[in-house]
């Protein structure tokens, strides 16, 4: 449903009268039928969504992204009546889903929180007669009457009145007040701090800018390569498995043996293949590293955002409150007329009101402070009247009384506002403008000063350069971001020259280009330039939206900060949507990572927690693999090889309850991160498992001839004893899988130590006493322990050799 006569864009362009005529309504306003007939066509002024419920939400996490095998291996446990497996894999799904909908659930919300901006009653001119009616029931061509304190309820262009001052930071999160005059646009979810004006109503609920935002929000929808990468190793597992089933099928056949025990051991692969702990160990680490990311001021929002921040190459950072301090400092005075500096700051000191917190009259003031010999001057001078700032006027001005009972008067406000109160004779006004002119070229605005004498006359005191000064740690912040692989782009709606002199404080490249130069290129040719430039000035919303779409078309990992309504869209489009601190909660709800803290330094703090989280992701995937090789291949291998079934069922249960419930203690291991932005290398994590796996089924095979030949043990005690040496050899493979050198080169965290030796003790006290399996003693039990302590040794002089073949070398780690 349509809830727009025009476009926007029309509505800024056209006159009151072509207004009036175009969306057919009248200076008398519109008639109570035409306003119920329209309310019919278009709507209800509200913002609407799809919305899912609890339960399809948290059913969403426990289906995806997990392979669909999972649930297959899950329901045929439960045909089969092997409980056991079921009850394990049911819970680990479970979990997983547990995990991620509890870590979530609050975040998707943004659409509710613009509904709870909209106002609840407004003013509406109809029937020739004012009328206080449900914002809901306003429609297109609605005149309405806005007032301070009013939020605005729809998408308007001002017809009559003086002025109003629109705080637009739910939308823009720009903490100033914004001028409005008549024939200007106001957007609704804005609030007006002063004034009072009338106003026709161009568009409502999801035709609004507010409206169109929330869709955006709802459609900017991605898949994370978290999701892409969990599926890749299952889909890879998932083959292998097969493959070697259909195998041992054919096997069967050919030696005419039971096909129902073929189907029940082909389950008990299945269930050894698929990775069914790997998305709930995965989500465990996510979910405990974004609690040390909390701690750095990153609160996270969407689990899969720690792995995304880790791979980030591109930041496009905001300007305004991010890079800078989001507050006015004086930079430069300009002086006219034999004034002096201290004049200068005299005059606009006196001519501002600290009380008022007006950002200009903070500035001069912090200034006024800091400057040698001035403290205390200020305090001879009483204040008579004063006359504040507003949009009409453009300047402030005040009535002041010395110590000898004389008085004069001094004003600050724009520079031709002020200029205009001196006779020309007094000024070279070329002059004053080629300052100006000076200044803004250096991203400075100018603000001009005058007192006035004794007989009234005016005389133009001098020029203060106002900027928003960089944050003392930004320069410093950026570079090091440069250093770990991350490309700074400033993102700015000042205008291009404020943000090339920003850009050269920061030391980032004055290669900063006006958003709209791109806009009408070809997206082939938008990429390329989107790509190399350093920053964006003068952009808008709609602007960061397709600065990110571009850069992601380009195979880049993009992270984008913001903090207005207006940003949502290309928060949620963004691979890590950055909501920085003190953001608008539409845009915090949108975000993946909200920031608590100001500045870039807690970015970059998040993006080096966020590469150990994803070493620790790394690691455990590299292991899960690699103890699924070895487990299949062996038990397949047997089989087919030797007529043996070297383990039972009951233990490969045993193995998946006690290798990998512990091992989600990897997510508090201690790793070194990367210094450059980290991604899923399926090609080195696949082939580093697959040549662990296979000295893993190599070494199996060893244990099962000295059972067999040397020892010459029953059925059942080999069954157990070669149980012992997987459960042992397999949290061993951990503490391989774990660093790219010698496994001493990163010492484990005792949690995950702590969590190997208990389950591992457990493991050696069920198969020397008997418990569930074959009792086979403790001299057994301690030869396998040396046996895989050896293999252990063996297998790491072999990965890091296997690394060096892999062309990792190259790659430097950090604590």
């Amino acid at each position: 449903m349509v809830q727009t006569l025009i476009s926007m864009e029309e509505a800024k362009n056209a006159t009151i009268s072509e207004l009036l005529d175009k969306i057919s309504s009248n200076e008398n306003g519109l008639s109570a039928s035409e306003a119920e007939k329209r309310l019919q066509q278009y709507g209800p002024n509200e913002i609407t969504e799809k919305k899912s419920s609890t339960l399809v939400k948290f059913l969403s996490y426990f289906w995806g992204p997990i392979p669909w095998m999972i649930e297959i291996a899950a329901i045929l446990s439960a045909i089969l009546h092997r409980w056991e497996d079921f009850l394990i894999i049911f819970s680990l799904l479970m979990l997983n889903a547990i995990v991620g909908f509890w870590q979530e659930h609050k975040a998707d919300n943004a659409i509710e929180l613009l509904k709870q901006k909209l106002p609840l009653e407004a003013r509406v001119f109809r029937d020739n007669k004012w009328l206080e009616v449900d914002a809901r029931e306003i429609v297109p061509g609605d005149l309405i009457r806005l007032r301070l304190g009013d939020i605005l309820p729809a998408d308007v262009k001002l017809i009559s009145g003086d002025y109003l001052l629109v705080d637009e930071s739910a939308l823009t999160g720009e903490s100033l007040p914004v001028e409005k005059h008549v024939l200007d646009v106001a957007y609704s979810g804005s609030v007006i701090r002063r004034g009072e004006m009338d106003a026709l109503v161009v568009a409502t609920g999801m035709g609004t800018y507010f409206g169109k935002t929330a869709k955006l929000v709802e459609e900017a929808k991605t898949q994370s390569h978290f999701q892409k990468a969990v599926i890749k190793i299952g889909d890879y597992l998932i083959a292998f498995a097969l493959v070697l089933v259909v195998l041992i099928f054919f096997v069967v056949l050919y030696r005419h043996e039971s096909l129902l025990d073929f189907f029940q051991f082909a389950l008990v692969l299945i269930v050894a293949a698929i990775p069914a702990a790997l998305p709930a160990v995965l989500s465990v680490t996510m979910a405990v590293g974004a609690i040390s990311l909390a701690k750095e001021g990153a609160i996270i929002t969407k689990l899969a955002a720690v792995e995304e921040m880790a791979g980030m190459d591109i930041l496009c950072s905001d300007k305004t409150g991010t890079i800078t301090k989001n507050e006015l400092a004086l930079s430069d005075i300009k002086l006219f007329n034999d004034f002096s500096e201290k004049d200068v700051l005299l005059f606009a000191s006196l001519a501002s009101r600290e009380e008022d917190q007006d950002p200009i009259d903070n500035a001069i003031i912090t200034k006024t402070k800091t400057v040698q010999d001035f403290v205390g001057i200020t305090d001879g001078y009483k204040v008579i009247a004063f006359n504040p700032f507003d949009p009409v006027s453009k300047r402030t001005e005040a009535t002041i009384e010395d110590t000898n009972g004389n008085r004069f008067k001094v004003s600050k406000g724009a520079p031709q506002v002020i200029l205009s109160l001196i006779d020309s004779k007094d000024i070279n006004s070329t002059q004053v403008d080629e300052d100006v002119n000076n200044f803004a070229a250096n991203g400075y605005r100018a603000l001009g000063v005058a007192k006035n004498d004794a007989q009234g006359s005016w005389h133009f005191a001098g020029l203060i350069a106002l900027y928003d000064p960089p944050r003392e740690d930004s320069a410093e912040t950026i570079k090091i971001a440069q250093t770990m692989g991350v490309n700074v782009k400033m993102v700015t709606g000042d205008h291009l020259a404020i943000a090339k002199e920003i850009a050269r404080q920061v030391n980032l490249s004055p290669d900063i280009m006006l958003a709209s130069s791109f806009l009408d290129m070809p997206d082939s040719k938008a990429q390329d330039v989107v790509e190399t430039v350093n920053g964006f000035a003068q952009v808008f919303p709609e602007h960061k939206y397709h600065i990110v779409e571009l850069l992601q078309r380009k195979g880049h990992i993009v992270g984008m900060t913001g903090d207005g309504v207006n940003d949502a869209p290309a928060l949620k489009k963004a691979d890590v949507g950055i909501a920085v601190n003190g953001a608008t909660d539409a845009a915090k709800s949108a975000a993946d990572i909200v920031l608590t803290k100001p500045g870039l330094c807690v970015v970059v703090g998040a993006i080096k927690e966020s590469r150990k989280i994803f070493q620790r992701m790394n690691n455990y995937s590299i292991y899960r693999i690699t103890e699924t090789i070895r487990i299949l291949l062996f038990i397949t291998l047997s089989i087919i090889v030797f007529h043996f079934y070297p383990v039972t069922a009951l233990m490969i249960v045993l193995l998946a309850l006690l290798n990998d419930a512990p091992i989600m203690t990897i997510a508090y291991d201690n790793v070194k991160y990367s210094d450059m932005p980290e991604k899923w290398d399926m090609r080195t994590l696949l082939s580093m498992a697959t040549i662990l796996g296979i000295i893993g089924v190599t070494t199996s095979f060893g244990i099962l001839y000295i059972g067999l030949h040397i020892f010459q043990l029953n059925h059942e005690i080999i069954q157990s004893f070669v149980y012992l040496k997987l459960s042992v050899a397999g949290h061993l493979t951990m503490f391989v899988a774990r660093t790219k050198g010698p496994f001493w080169s990163v010492k484990p965290a005792m949690p995950l130590f702590i969590a190997v030796i208990t389950t591992q003790l457990i493991a050696t006290i069920i198969t020397v006493y008997g418990i569930l399996l074959p009792a086979m003693g403790w001299n057994l039990a301690l030869f396998v322990w040396g046996y895989a302590l050896i293999a252990f040794i063996i297998t790491d002089l072999i990965k890091v050799r296997a690394y060096r073949l892999l062309n990792h070398t190259g790659i430097r780690f950090h604590r």
